[in-house]
């Protein structure tokens, strides 16, 4: 079966802001079924309805699961309440990836959490920046130390899953089709988006920059969900992500 192609609603962030309803009938109206949330914590019940009345479906959530109890298990209520099946923790700092002993301690914290999503019915999941690529623990990077960790710390039931963002990837150094190849079956969601490949800069359109985006189809093919994400644009958003629709679509047909 191939992969559902959804968007990250920070991508359109700032339209959310001025007109959420607008913004998810926009993006249905482009052809999107499919969304990632970016915030469950403030009145999950609101967004699913929201989500609902335009023929939305929310797939998965970036949640901060990692910041304590009472916030995980606020979170994960959320993420179930919106109808996601799938939690990713979207960011820890840096210097957690630092060394041997900080990667030990992520993939730690990451198993413990992914047993409290399982209580909820819920899979986890990380989600990577460049940072956690261009860092290498042992000449490995560091993300990929944190898959092979995780290897041996989960169960069956509670497997940490991985969002493999794939612009941070390249732009941490890393051939991305490679370290998909090397990740396997461990990714489950990829997050799609196109630019200059550089830290700074705006993005583009999927299909419009510099990434070997059909490359990283092929290679992420085996993942269930393809997201598109971008996190700045040099043009109209909205217009950007009609046309990453588009593109991609024509791609996968």
């Amino acid at each position: 079966m191939s992969p559902s192609l959804g968007v990250q609603l920070y991508t359109v962030r700032d339209e959310i802001a001025a007109d959420r309803p607008g913004t998810f009938a926009a993006l249905a109206g482009f052809g999107y079924r499919q969304v990632e949330c970016y915030d469950v914590l403030t009145d999950p019940e609101a967004l699913r309805a929201d989500l609902d009345a335009a023929g939305l479906a929310a797939g998965s959530v970036h949640a901060p699961v990692l910041a304590g109890p009472e916030k995980a298990d606020a979170a994960f209520r959320g993420a179930r309440t919106v109808g996601a099946d799938t939690v990713f923790v979207p960011y820890l700092p840096p210097e957690r990836f630092a060394d041997a002993d900080g990667v030990r301690a992520v993939a730690g914290e990451l198993a413990e959490a992914a047993k409290s999503a399982a209580g909820h019915g819920l899979a986890l999941g990380y989600h990577n920046h460049e940072f956690e690529l261009s860092q290498h623990v042992g000449g490995v990077p560091a993300l990929e130390v944190l898959a092979d960790l995780l290897d041996g710390l989960g169960t069956p039931e509670a497997t940490v899953q991985f969002e493999v963002d794939t612009y941070w990837a390249a732009v941490g150094g890393q051939d991305v089709p490679a370290l998909l190849g090397r990740l396997g079956d461990r990714v489950t969601h990829l997050h799609i988006k196109d630019g200059p490949v550089t830290k700074d800069d705006p993005m583009t359109a999927v299909g419009a920059g510099r990434m070997p985006v059909e490359a990283v189809l092929a290679a992420g093919a085996h993942a269930r969900r393809h997201i598109v994400e971008l996190d700045r644009c040099a043009t109209d958003m909205l217009t950007a992500v009609r046309e990453s629709f588009d593109w991609l679509e024509g791609k996968r047909r």
